[in-house]
Protein backbone atom coordinates (compact mmCIF):
# COMPACT_ATOMS: atom_id res chain seq x y z
CA UNK A 1 0.00 0.00 0.00
CA UNK A 2 1.30 3.42 -0.97
CA UNK A 3 -0.04 6.24 1.19
CA UNK A 4 0.14 9.60 -0.61
CA UNK A 5 0.07 12.93 1.24
CA UNK A 6 -0.14 15.98 -1.02
CA UNK A 7 -2.38 19.03 -0.68
CA UNK A 8 -2.72 19.41 -4.49
CA UNK A 9 -5.72 17.36 -5.67
CA UNK A 10 -4.44 17.14 -9.26
CA UNK A 11 -1.15 15.65 -8.03
CA UNK A 12 -2.99 13.18 -5.79
CA UNK A 13 -5.27 12.08 -8.64
CA UNK A 14 -2.36 11.68 -11.08
CA UNK A 15 -0.38 9.62 -8.56
CA UNK A 16 -3.36 7.42 -7.72
CA UNK A 17 -3.87 6.75 -11.45
CA UNK A 18 -0.17 5.91 -11.88
CA UNK A 19 -0.07 3.41 -9.01
CA UNK A 20 -3.36 1.83 -9.98
CA UNK A 21 -2.06 1.39 -13.53
CA UNK A 22 0.74 -0.84 -12.18
CA UNK A 23 -1.60 -2.60 -9.73
CA UNK A 24 -0.25 -1.09 -6.51
CA UNK A 25 -2.80 -0.42 -3.76
CA UNK A 26 -2.91 3.28 -3.02
CA UNK A 27 -4.71 5.77 -0.79
CA UNK A 28 -4.35 9.53 -1.05
CA UNK A 29 -4.74 12.20 1.63
CA UNK A 30 -4.62 15.98 1.56
CA UNK A 31 -2.85 16.39 4.92
CA UNK A 32 -0.92 14.50 7.58
CA UNK A 33 -3.97 14.71 9.87
CA UNK A 34 -6.15 13.08 7.21
CA UNK A 35 -3.60 10.27 6.80
CA UNK A 36 -3.48 9.65 10.55
CA UNK A 37 -7.28 9.59 10.69
CA UNK A 38 -7.83 7.34 7.69
CA UNK A 39 -4.82 5.10 7.12
CA UNK A 40 -3.62 1.86 8.67
CA UNK A 41 0.05 2.58 9.40
CA UNK A 42 0.65 -1.05 10.34
CA UNK A 43 -0.09 -2.24 6.82
CA UNK A 44 3.00 -3.00 4.69
CA UNK A 45 4.01 -0.34 2.18
CA UNK A 46 5.40 3.17 2.21
CA UNK A 47 4.43 6.84 2.43
CA UNK A 48 4.82 9.24 -0.50
CA UNK A 49 4.97 12.60 1.22
CA UNK A 50 5.05 16.16 -0.11
CA UNK A 51 7.53 18.33 1.79
CA UNK A 52 5.54 21.55 1.70
CA UNK A 53 2.11 21.11 3.23
CA UNK A 54 -0.16 23.62 4.94
CA UNK A 55 0.27 23.42 8.68
CA UNK A 56 2.63 20.57 9.53
CA UNK A 57 5.44 20.23 6.98
CA UNK A 58 6.34 16.85 5.54
CA UNK A 59 9.65 16.90 7.42
CA UNK A 60 7.90 17.64 10.73
CA UNK A 61 5.39 14.89 9.98
CA UNK A 62 8.28 12.48 9.38
CA UNK A 63 9.48 13.22 12.92
CA UNK A 64 5.97 12.81 14.32
CA UNK A 65 5.62 9.41 12.64
CA UNK A 66 8.93 8.29 14.11
CA UNK A 67 7.87 9.39 17.61
CA UNK A 68 4.62 7.43 17.12
CA UNK A 69 6.68 4.32 16.35
CA UNK A 70 5.79 4.10 12.66
CA UNK A 71 8.50 2.39 10.64
CA UNK A 72 6.92 2.93 7.22
CA UNK A 73 9.58 4.12 4.78
CA UNK A 74 9.05 7.58 3.32
CA UNK A 75 9.69 8.92 -0.18
CA UNK A 76 9.58 12.72 -0.24
CA UNK A 77 8.36 14.87 -3.13
CA UNK A 78 8.99 18.57 -3.49
CA UNK A 79 8.39 21.26 -6.07
CA UNK A 80 11.54 22.95 -4.80
CA UNK A 81 15.04 21.48 -5.08
CA UNK A 82 16.13 22.55 -1.63
CA UNK A 83 19.40 20.74 -0.85
CA UNK A 84 19.43 21.33 2.94
CA UNK A 85 15.83 20.07 3.10
CA UNK A 86 16.65 16.92 1.14
CA UNK A 87 19.73 16.28 3.30
CA UNK A 88 17.61 16.62 6.45
CA UNK A 89 15.00 14.21 5.07
CA UNK A 90 17.59 11.61 4.07
CA UNK A 91 19.43 11.85 7.41
CA UNK A 92 16.10 11.21 9.13
CA UNK A 93 15.71 7.98 7.16
CA UNK A 94 13.85 8.92 3.97
CA UNK A 95 14.30 6.46 1.12
CA UNK A 96 14.43 9.14 -1.56
CA UNK A 97 13.76 12.81 -2.25
CA UNK A 98 12.22 13.53 -5.66
CA UNK A 99 11.90 17.02 -7.14
CA UNK A 100 8.71 17.71 -9.11
CA UNK A 101 8.22 17.22 -11.95
CA UNK A 102 9.76 13.76 -11.84
CA UNK A 103 9.61 10.90 -14.29
CA UNK A 104 7.02 8.22 -13.51
CA UNK A 105 9.72 5.55 -13.64
CA UNK A 106 11.89 7.40 -11.09
CA UNK A 107 8.90 7.55 -8.75
CA UNK A 108 8.03 3.89 -9.28
CA UNK A 109 11.66 2.91 -8.64
CA UNK A 110 11.80 4.94 -5.42
CA UNK A 111 8.51 3.47 -4.19
CA UNK A 112 9.65 -0.04 -5.11
CA UNK A 113 12.82 0.47 -3.06
CA UNK A 114 10.76 1.77 -0.12
CA UNK A 115 8.36 -1.19 -0.25
CA UNK A 116 11.28 -3.63 -0.39
CA UNK A 117 12.90 -1.89 2.61
CA UNK A 118 9.63 -2.22 4.52
CA UNK A 119 9.39 -5.95 3.67
CA UNK A 120 12.97 -6.58 4.86
CA UNK A 121 12.37 -4.61 8.04
CA UNK A 122 9.17 -6.52 8.79
CA UNK A 123 10.91 -9.87 8.19
CA UNK A 124 13.79 -8.89 10.48
CA UNK A 125 11.35 -7.71 13.16
CA UNK A 126 9.43 -10.99 12.99
CA UNK A 127 12.65 -12.98 13.28
CA UNK A 128 13.76 -10.83 16.22
CA UNK A 129 10.41 -11.31 17.96
CA UNK A 130 10.72 -15.09 17.51
CA UNK A 131 14.22 -15.10 19.05
CA UNK A 132 13.02 -13.06 22.03
CA UNK A 133 10.18 -15.54 22.55
CA UNK A 134 12.60 -18.47 22.47
CA UNK A 135 15.01 -16.76 24.88
CA UNK A 136 12.19 -16.16 27.36
CA UNK A 137 11.91 -19.95 27.80
CA UNK A 138 15.45 -20.15 29.19
CA UNK A 139 16.17 -20.37 32.90
CA UNK A 140 18.58 -17.76 34.31
CA UNK A 141 21.35 -20.39 34.43
CA UNK A 142 20.67 -21.48 30.84
CA UNK A 143 20.88 -17.85 29.79
CA UNK A 144 24.29 -17.56 31.49
CA UNK A 145 25.49 -20.69 29.71
CA UNK A 146 24.14 -19.41 26.39
CA UNK A 147 26.03 -16.14 26.76
CA UNK A 148 29.24 -17.96 27.65
CA UNK A 149 28.90 -20.39 24.72
CA UNK A 150 28.25 -17.48 22.35
CA UNK A 151 31.54 -15.91 23.52
CA UNK A 152 33.37 -19.05 22.47
CA UNK A 153 34.10 -20.43 25.94
CA UNK A 154 34.63 -24.17 26.31
CA UNK A 155 32.50 -26.25 28.71
CA UNK A 156 35.38 -26.50 31.21
CA UNK A 157 35.81 -22.70 31.25
CA UNK A 158 32.08 -22.14 31.65
CA UNK A 159 31.94 -24.65 34.51
CA UNK A 160 34.78 -22.87 36.30
CA UNK A 161 33.32 -19.37 35.74
CA UNK A 162 29.85 -20.40 36.97
CA UNK A 163 31.04 -22.66 39.78
CA UNK A 164 29.21 -25.73 38.45
CA UNK A 165 30.31 -29.12 37.12
CA UNK A 166 31.18 -29.66 33.47
CA UNK A 167 28.40 -32.27 33.22
CA UNK A 168 25.90 -29.66 34.41
CA UNK A 169 27.21 -27.23 31.78
CA UNK A 170 26.68 -29.88 29.08
CA UNK A 171 23.12 -30.42 30.31
CA UNK A 172 22.37 -26.67 30.25
CA UNK A 173 24.08 -26.30 26.88
CA UNK A 174 21.88 -29.04 25.41
CA UNK A 175 18.77 -27.36 26.83
CA UNK A 176 19.87 -24.01 25.36
CA UNK A 177 20.42 -25.50 21.90
CA UNK A 178 17.02 -27.21 22.01
CA UNK A 179 15.07 -24.23 23.39
CA UNK A 180 16.74 -21.75 21.04
CA UNK A 181 16.06 -24.13 18.14
CA UNK A 182 19.64 -24.20 16.85
CA UNK A 183 21.89 -27.02 15.69
CA UNK A 184 25.26 -25.27 15.77
CA UNK A 185 27.13 -22.76 17.87
CA UNK A 186 27.28 -20.44 14.84
CA UNK A 187 23.45 -20.41 14.71
CA UNK A 188 23.33 -19.73 18.44
CA UNK A 189 25.79 -16.83 18.11
CA UNK A 190 23.64 -15.31 15.33
CA UNK A 191 20.53 -15.53 17.53
CA UNK A 192 22.36 -14.07 20.53
CA UNK A 193 23.52 -11.15 18.37
CA UNK A 194 19.95 -10.62 17.17
CA UNK A 195 18.72 -10.82 20.75
CA UNK A 196 21.23 -8.15 21.80
CA UNK A 197 19.72 -5.72 19.27
CA UNK A 198 16.26 -6.27 20.76
CA UNK A 199 17.14 -5.49 24.36
CA UNK A 200 17.53 -2.01 25.84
Amino acid sequence: MVLIVDDDISVREALVDLFQSVRIDVSAFDSPAALLAGADLKRPGCILLDVRLPGLSGLDFQGQLERMGSKLPIVFMSGFGDIPMSVRAMKAGAVDFLVKPFRDQDLLDAVSTAIERDAVQRRDNAEGDAVVTLAETLTPREREVMMAVSKGLMNKQIAYDLGISEITVKLHRGNVMRKMEVRSVADLVRKVELLATRQP
